[in-house]
């Protein structure tokens, strides 16, 4: 369509751009254009027609680890911003890990396994919940937003916080876990890999996090306005894709001796805490998200399924 082409042209360069901010030697983004063209950019149009300058629009994004979450919403804010000339505001629900204080006493109070973050439960709902009530205000004042740094497993001086000046059209709000459902209880009693049968024998941390889902989370999400969901054909590939996100760390981190880089045992190991959940959104995302994304298993978007609504 003519409006694509045109909105492709005006915003080729700076997506370009970033992707190759993105790309090492050894790995390179294929089709990137076609990925641009075809399928974020009509993405786009689509939210636009949803927009409401009155009030924020919440987009929800969501996918496994290694799906590319990130370049996927970092590109459908450049184009929402350059072309749609809305102000665009991007977090990750990682940047609201509880601190690693908060999950040390979280892991003694409830379980040990609380104290890796990443699951439901080891987010700090309540800034989130204070966020989304904020932005939404029409008083909306500047508003400082936590940013977490992997490296140390805790967030960042505040001096490295977002710093929010003014009330955003669009909020991409993207993680593994957005917009996950809880599962039926009868189903938590089957163990799924090692660190359940292991360190989970009396399902308590199931139970936990499935109650977190249930309830608070179940409550944020409700907020979202629409939710697009990167989709992967299984886990393993999933394992696949984390493990060369690893990769690409261990590049950087010649330049920076403090990041913590893990091994594949490392990876796959702490995989297993998001796999109930990664799987339980395998099978029950597809029917509720707005716009589902598939990803073929070269890592790129094969297929754009739009549910009406």
């Amino acid at each position: 369509m003519q409006k694509f082409s045109l909105c492709f042209s005006k915003v080729k360069k700076d997506c370009l751009k970033f992707i190759k901010s993105q790309e090492t030697k050894a790995d390179k983004f294929k089709n990137k254009e076609r990925m641009i063209r075809s399928f974020l950019i009509p993405l786009c149009f689509w939210i636009s027609k949803k927009v409401d300058k009155k009030r924020p629009y919440f987009v929800g994004l969501a996918g496994g680890q290694g799906t590319g979450k990130t370049t996927s919403s970092s590109l459908i804010k450049i184009i929402l911003t350059k072309y749609f000339k809305f102000k665009v505001f991007k977090i990750s629900i990682d940047d609201f890990y509880k601190t690693r204080k908060e999950r040390i006493r979280l892991s003694k109070r409830v379980h040990p396994m609380l104290l890796t973050r990443g699951v439901p439960g080891t987010h700090d709902i309540n800034m989130m919940l204070n966020f989304f009530k904020k932005v939404k205000s029409k008083k909306f004042k500047r508003l400082k937003l936590p940013t977490f740094n992997k490296a140390i497993d805790d967030r960042f001086n505040k001096k490295k916080w977002y710093d929010l000046k003014e009330r955003p059209d669009v909020i991409i709000f993207e993680g593994w876990c957005v917009g996950a459902k809880a599962e039926k209880n009868n189903t938590l009693s089957k163990t799924i890999n090692l660190i359940e049968k292991n360190k989970d024998k009396k399902k308590i941390w199931r139970k936990y996090v499935n109650q977190q889902l249930k309830s608070k989370y179940k409550n944020l999400y409700s907020q979202l306005n629409c939710l697009i969901y990167l989709r992967a054909k299984n886990f393993s590939l999933l394992q696949k894709w984390r493990l060369k996100q690893e990769r690409k760390l261990l590049l950087s981190s010649k330049k920076n001796s403090k990041l913590k880089i893990m091994n594949k045992e490392d990876v796959l190991s702490f995989m297993q805490t998001y796999q109930r959940v990664t799987q339980n959104m395998f099978k029950n995302m597809p029917k509720y998200a707005s716009i589902i994304l598939n990803l073929n298993s070269n890592h790129q978007i094969k297929t754009a399924v739009y549910k009406k609504r």
